[in-house]
Formats: structure tokens, sequence, C-alpha cells
């Protein structure tokens, strides 16, 4: 009988991301609570976070917390087994990927320094660990693990670059991706270079998500975004993300009493009846893209004709697909 849940692999069998323009997604728990570091030095701190019923410890490596940045590459992993899960293939919490496929879709560059940051990112993300009582699906247990447990370079070239890398999630975040707890983000999100921005990014997607907006004090933001900032300067750094207004999907406005409301953008725009497309066109995307997030390609394929709306969407569509398969060719 079929269920419409994908079997797992084995335990030694790796999951190869394989999977074009997947849709960025991120766990809920790390969207939620300050498990990553804005710091843009070592972050050597040990964060000790409790909310509600929530508790939470963060103790670094000697090479310092996992970074917000160094998220990207779970971002990478969870969306690559977000897109096997819903074409219905087998996954496992051991990965294998391609450093410069991670690097191109986490908006990064492909030079010989930008793999040396890789290495250092895998080495903060095993070295990072976490002990709460944070519910993965429907199921709360203290424990404490790394953010991945363990990674290794397959290949290199002689230029000492990486070819080829193999993660080994935690049973943690492997959990949350078999439970589905996880929110899809917009690919404008790597484009952040402010790691507070990023921050209030992920807080913003969590607590507004579809609804029209989200209340919250500046005390319990500051609290929620982990920033060791204090208030008055937290305040300032608000003020000048709300002076930029730079972060995808959402708008921060200050209001009296201290308050931050988080509203959704107006994403309306006059001709919007001619972006819509047909059924079949994405069908159609289907079947040029196998196994790609097609919902994503069209969100993607949104922002770029929304400069200049096309008076035929569908082939528009289609045609913009056509030049990005073969460009990834």
């Amino acid at each position: 009988m079929n269920t419409g849940v994908a079997p797992p692999l084995g335990r030694d069998d790796f999951f190869v991301c394989d999977f074009f323009a997947a849709s960025p997604k991120h766990d809920l728990a790390s969207m939620e609570h300050p498990l990553f570091s804005l710091a843009t030095r070592p972050d050597r701190r040990i964060l000790n976070y409790t909310h509600n019923d929530v508790a939470v410890t963060v103790t670094p490596s000697v090479r310092g917390r996992a970074t917000i940045f160094d998220a990207d590459i779970l971002i990478f992993c969870i969306s690559q087994l977000m897109a096997a899960l819903n074409a219905g293939r087998p996954i496992s919490r051991r990965l294998t990927l391609t450093a410069h496929d991670l690097l191109l879709a986490t908006g990064r560059e492909t030079s010989g320094d930008a793999y040396r940051r890789l290495k250092e990112a895998f080495e903060r993300l095993a070295g990072t660990r976490v002990t709460t009582n944070i519910a993965t699906g429907d199921t709360e247990v203290t424990s404490g693990f790394g953010l991945i447990e363990a990674w290794e370079i397959v290949r290199k070239t002689r230029a000492g670059r990486m070819v080829s890398v193999s993660v080994t999630l935690s049973d943690w975040i492997y959990k949350a991706v078999l439970a589905r707890s996880v929110l899809t983000l917009n690919r404008d999100y790597f484009g952040l270079r402010r790691p507070l921005e990023r921050r209030i990014y992920a807080l913003a997607r969590k607590h507004c998500g579809q609804q029209p907006g989200w209340r919250v004090s500046v005390a319990v933001l500051l609290k929620k975004s982990g920033s060791a900032s204090p208030r008055r300067v937290f305040r300032a750094m608000l003020r000048d993300i709300i002076a930029r207004d730079g972060l995808p999907d959402y708008q921060l406005t200050e209001e009296p009493g201290d308050i931050i409301f988080v509203s959704r953008r107006d994403v309306v725009i006059d001709e919007a009846g001619k972006l819509l497309l047909s059924s079949e066109t994405l069908e159609q995307a289907r079947a040029m893209a196998p196994g790609v997030d097609v919902y994503a390609l069209e969100a993607e394929w949104q922002r770029f004709a929304r400069r200049r709306p096309p008076r035929a969407p569908d082939a528009a569509f289609l045609g913009w697909l056509r030049k990005r398969l073969a460009a990834a060719s």
C-alpha cells in the first residue's frame, strides 16, 4: 500500500543532493529560537536562553558558535531533503552534496576563499553543542547534540577546492524534516548580508507568516533575536533596518510603547492578472525540470517578470525556464 510517505534510506546509505532550484526551507525551531550567533568574529560565549516553556543552552567550540551564515548549510540540506520527500524519494540524514551547488544556492561566491570559509562553517556547526527541550514534531525530549554530527571532504581538486562533501545531520534536525516542521524562505534571504536582518526576517517569517501582522516589544524581540547588544543599541539597529526597508516579504514599523509591528508587504501589482500561469504551463515546467519545485521557480520568475510584465506570461515563463536550465547544464 502506498502511504504517500517516502521510506528512509538504510542507516549507511547516503542521500544525494541533486534537486535543482529546491525551495529554501528552514526548520521551525531554528527560526523561533536564537541557536546561531549574530557575531562577525568568533563567538565563544555560552548562550543560555529561556522563553515560555523552552530552555536552550548553546555551547561553542574553540572555533566559536555556529553563525547565522553557517546556518545556510542546514537550510540547503533541509531544502534538498524536503524536495525529495515531496517527490516521494527516500531520504537519509547522511547527505552527499556538491560544494559548488551549495555556494550557488545560498548566493555565495565560488572563489577559493569561499571554499575555505565553507570548511570553517562545517567545523563550527559540528563543534557547536545544543542542549534543549524544544520539541521536534510532536515529541519533547531534553537532549544535547551538535547541529551536524559529522562532515568530510570526499574529493578535493589540486587547487584545494572541495568537489564533494558528505554531511551527517543531527538526529534532532532530521526529525524536524521528517515531521515537516519547516517553513519556506524567500530566496532573497541569502542576499541579506547583515546578521540581524537575517534574524529579524526569520522571526517575521515564523511569527507573521501569512497573517497580516505581528506586534512584539523591543525587549522580547531583543531576547528572541539572540543579539548581545544593549536594548538602546538594539533599538537603534532596528530603526536602521526600518529605514533601509530591505527585508523580503515583510516590513517593520515602530509604534508607541516600544513596540515593533511586522507586516507583510503588499505583493499586489496593477497588472497581476497578466502574471497568472495556467496549470498546463506548470505541468509543462515539471516535465522540463523533473524533481524541481515548480512553485519556487514560479515565484523566482514572478519577481523577475514584475519589472516589465510580459504580454504572454505562460510563454515568457517557459522561455525563461529554458534559458535557466540551459545555463545550469
